[in-house]
């Protein structure tokens, strides 16, 4: 945010806001224990980018810790159905990030599309969306043009990422751009 001023200078506009506080992965929607505190979060993060015309804003599931992934989901989907007239309401897009937990998030819950998926369509809202990070979609479940394909409606923003070691996009990644 202490550099949105140069970049409308330039008529630049970024495209995602990391809220400042607040969710972590290792403390994410998934847990009810976390909601009160990260409501509040949410509620001040939806308001600071759609004063600066940002569209996006990142959030995580959080860490499984011994918790099923239904329990996960039913408590992330209550976390979102709070927040989402506020997300609608500003024009932002929620994106919850779909990461790998067997190289760089060990533990992490929405590792699988299947998940995303699951949340999303109970939370049913255009403003309420999957980050769909390539590079990490690549090591959990491959298949990425048909994932792409088959859920786009339940994507709100993609990231890209070359596998193996999350380097540039070239012709020693798995996937050819």
């Amino acid at each position: 945010p202490e550099q949105w001023e140069i970049l409308k200078k330039y008529v630049l506009t970024p495209t995602m806001y990391q809220p400042r506080d607040g969710a972590r992965i290792g403390n994410g929607q998934n847990k009810k224990e976390n909601h009160n505190l990260l409501e509040a979060i949410m509620l001040r993060s939806i308001d600071e980018p759609a004063a600066n015309g940002i569209p996006n804003i990142i959030t995580v599931s959080g860490t499984r810790k011994g918790q099923p992934d239904n329990e996960g989901a039913d408590n992330c989907v209550e976390f979102l159905n709070k927040v989402k007239a506020h997300a609608e309401e500003k024009n932002i897009t929620i994106c919850m990030e779909y990461l790998n937990s067997k190289v760089n998030h060990p533990d992490y819950m929405f590792d699988h599309i299947a998940w995303g998926v699951d949340v999303m369509s109970r939370v049913n809202s255009p403003r309420v969306k999957i980050l769909y990070d390539i590079y990490h979609a690549q090591i959990m479940d491959g298949d990425i043009i048909r994932n792409i394909r088959t859920h786009y409606q339940w994507i709100g923003h993609f990231h890209t990422g070359g596998n193996p070691g999350r380097h540039d996009i070239d012709e020693s990644q798995e996937l050819n751009y």
